[in-house]
């Protein structure tokens, strides 16, 4: 088989599909965080790039926002980048007290549009951190797989509809659920999760659900939401401190985590706050034994 190839120069970036791309890509990106990091925080994955600006004065964050937003506009520019308008989102975070603040994201004559939620690494995130968009997301998933596995329970064995529960469900309930477990919507998956379960043992519709979970050795959502702060304290123990760090005082929780002042319903919904609450509550076994990651 004759195959030409035709050679040519490449000035700027990168061929798509290359073995080096993704790494010089990185590298090619690596100083545009360091542009604005000192009025920011940068999130840069892969070519998923994010910027948390935050400021409780309204008028200053009105400036800093527009500013680094230039600043990056000249670095795409210097870089021989093109900047997409088209799929860059300007999202405020709130709580329920708070009013949205009336504000637009401009670069000369372009402008950024406001979002009410947005997609980031699969998490579709809304400005009070509600989850409801991504729990309704997520359910219309379950929902399918909810259809399939009652199509085809009849011409599958216990095991492959296990099998197929682990890869279609538990896939999808697992991922993030250190952010949305917490969330009131959750119930909707737990729902359709017991739905599933009922499907596959072959089970009336008002069935209890308990005991199949355990036969079936699957964690219901509550449970995989606790495990699963359990193992992000595991995973991140340096970012926490014990009482006994705290102060001096002898006490029985002398060994429990240090648990912040909180005020904010949204941060102690959160990850961090929670994750310490957890884990202050499970047996003193179970920690006494815990080897450490």
């Amino acid at each position: 088989m004759d195959i030409s190839l035709n050679l040519e120069e490449v000035q700027h970036g990168v061929p798509w599909g290359s073995v080096l791309g993704p790494l010089l890509f990185l590298i090619y990106i690596n100083d545009l965080s360091k542009s604005v990091s000192d009025r920011s925080s940068p999130i840069l994955f892969a070519g998923d790039t994010s910027f948390i600006i935050a400021n409780p004065n309204k008028d200053k964050l009105k400036f800093n926002t527009n500013e680094i937003f230039s600043e990056i506009n000249k670095w795409v520019r210097s870089n021989l980048l093109m900047f997409n308008y088209d799929k860059t989102y300007f999202l405020q975070f709130l709580t329920k007290a708070d009013c949205k603040i009336n504000m637009q994201v401009l670069f000369g004559d372009k402008k950024i549009a406001t979002a009410q939620s947005l997609k980031f690494l699969g998490l579709t995130i809304d400005t009070t951190f509600t989850w409801k968009q991504h729990i309704s997301e997520l359910t219309t998933r379950m929902n399918k797989a909810c259809y399939a596995n009652r199509s085809i329970k009849l011409f599958m064995s216990l095991g492959v509809l296990r099998s197929i529960y682990f890869a279609y469900v538990h896939s999808v309930i697992s991922y993030g659920i250190t952010f949305w477990g917490n969330s009131l919507h959750s119930e909707e998956i737990f729902k359709v999760q017991k739905r599933i379960i009922r499907i596959i043992m072959n089970l009336s519709k008002n069935a209890s659900c308990w005991q199949p979970f355990r036969e079936l050795n699957i964690l219901p959502v509550p449970s995989q939401y606790v495990l699963s702060l359990f193992l992000f304290i595991t995973i991140n123990k340096d970012q926490f401190m014990t009482n006994s760090q705290i102060h001096r005082i002898t006490t029985r929780q002398t060994s429990d985590l240090y648990v912040p002042a909180a005020d904010l319903t949204v941060y102690q919904k959160g990850v961090y706050y929670q994750g310490i609450k957890i884990y202050n509550h499970l047996p003193k076994t179970i920690i006494k034994d815990l080897i450490w990651w």
